[in-house]
């Protein structure tokens, strides 16, 4: 293995602390496979239940009208979310714009959004009008307000009552930490927040964006009270091989109005043609379990990695998991770009490639990616990314495989090594 791993440029000194650190944490990865083995099982129920067939991979064009598979990937979607509807489209172009699209379709003139978990994720911040944009929520009257996090990243209950009022339309709760370093909120955590706001306020909106947190534990959002849980299928439930769309999975009501928002009013779910995708979506969901659990893995042993290096790491190295992502706090740009570049050189796809920070649109810092991936800006493969901000933190995700995540890893690491900003002696 050692000479397998020389070849790819891993020096053994590198191999030799990654495998010590994999004896130590290797226990917690049959956990992570017993969860894999549940949801793949819920995801087969689902698939079986709705009559999945041959017919339903046939691609459409135009209107889309009577698509047979689409149709019945949304009633899929829908089962293994235990919601009443869900829109599943390839038209979702992104995490983003399905929160957007569900924004926007349950909010009006005089409404008013709340955010109880302090503020979300950049690219969120011209969609509500936190940072100015022409057709945010603000410009079409929608007011905002946040209630920020505790000192120890719990739910400031007392101030989160105070915010609710009459105007409190629509509740939107970020489950992972974005480009912060706080924890991600477990399933358990968003349904106790719920059941506190619906208690102050029964006929409020509970939204979870629920990016790169789908089939990390046996349960999700939609389980506890959401009435809306959105995510992206280039991320956990596209299972690397979707190659573009979002799920908005969630109540009939509050479906219909995003697929009306989506397309027109009037047309809502009758149209959306799937353009030939439907394999990769209905492949990519069954898969999505078992590559869930080889992200988790690799988060796993970056953190053990990285903090008996002295880095911290958000979650810690012995910290139960809700999300794929892993945050390490390298304290210098230089190190964000060296551990980009080592993702970068351990990918399939563009290795060869130098990471460099550029100003990213829906950013306000310039953000540095890593992501040699065969579906462009796919974080479930993968992929590395921050922005140049103090704490200089880079935020690792994804892997298809549990091996090529080790890879990733160790890479990373011998790219810090031979530019001489980290030592492992």
């Amino acid at each position: 293995m050692d000479n397998i791993f020389s070849q790819l440029g891993i020096s053994d000194k590198v191999f030799g602390f990654g495998e010590r650190i994999l004896e130590r944490i290797s226990p917690r990865f049959s956990e992570i496979d017993r969860i894999a083995e549940y949801n793949q099982a819920k995801v087969i129920s689902a698939m079986q239940k709705n009559r999945v067939s041959a017919t339903c991979f046939a691609g459409t064009t135009g209107y889309g009208y009577d698509d047979v598979g689409r149709d019945t990937l949304e009633k899929v979607y829908a089962d293994i979310f235990h919601t009443e509807a869900a829109l599943v489209r390839p038209q979702i172009t992104c995490g983003t714009h399905a929160l957007a699209t569900a924004l926007s379709a349950n909010l009006l003139p005089g409404d008013e959004l709340l955010s109880p978990v302090g503020r979300p994720y950049d690219t969120l911040e011209e969609v509500i009008g936190i940072r100015e944009s022409k057709c945010s929520l603000k410009e079409y009257g929608v007011s905002y307000r946040e209630v920020e996090l505790t000192a120890d990243g719990g739910f400031d209950f007392e101030g989160i009552r105070k915010a609710i009022n009459e105007k409190t339309k629509l509740v939107t709760i970020q489950r992972s930490k974005g480009y912060k370093t706080r924890p991600t909120f477990s399933v358990e955590q968003i349904g106790t927040l719920i059941s506190f706001v619906k208690s102050i306020k029964p006929d409020v909106i509970c939204m979870v964006d629920n990016c790169y947190g789908e089939f990390v534990e046996k349960i999700e959002p939609s389980d506890v009270g959401a009435d809306m849980t959105v995510g992206s299928l280039i991320k956990n439930p596209g299972g690397g091989l979707a190659p573009v769309g979002g799920y908005i999975a969630g109540t009939k009501e509050c479906v219909e109005r995003c697929a009306y928002r989506l397309s027109a009013p009037g047309l809502g779910q009758e149209v959306g043609a799937n353009l030939g995708v439907m394999t990769s979506l209905y492949e990519g969901l069954f898969l999505a379990p078992t590559v869930v659990a080889s992200a988790l893995k690799g988060a796993i042993f970056a953190a053990n990695v990285y903090e008996d290096l002295g880095f911290k790491v958000v979650p810690n190295s012995t910290e139960s998991r809700h999300d794929i992502i892993q945050a390490v706090e390298l304290g210098l740009a230089e190190r964000m770009k060296a551990f980009c570049l080592g993702i970068q050189s351990a990918a399939p796809v563009d290795s060869f490639a130098t990471p460099e920070p550029w100003a990213m649109p829906g950013y306000d810092s310039e953000v540095i990616m890593a992501a040699g991936a065969f579906i462009q800006g796919s974080s479930i493969e993968l992929s590395a990314d921050g922005p140049i901000r103090e704490p200089y933190a880079v935020y690792f995700q994804g892997g298809l495989t549990w091996a090529h995540a080790k890879l990733g890893i160790l890479m990373s690491l011998q790219k810090l090594i031979e530019a001489r900003l980290v030592d492992i002696d």
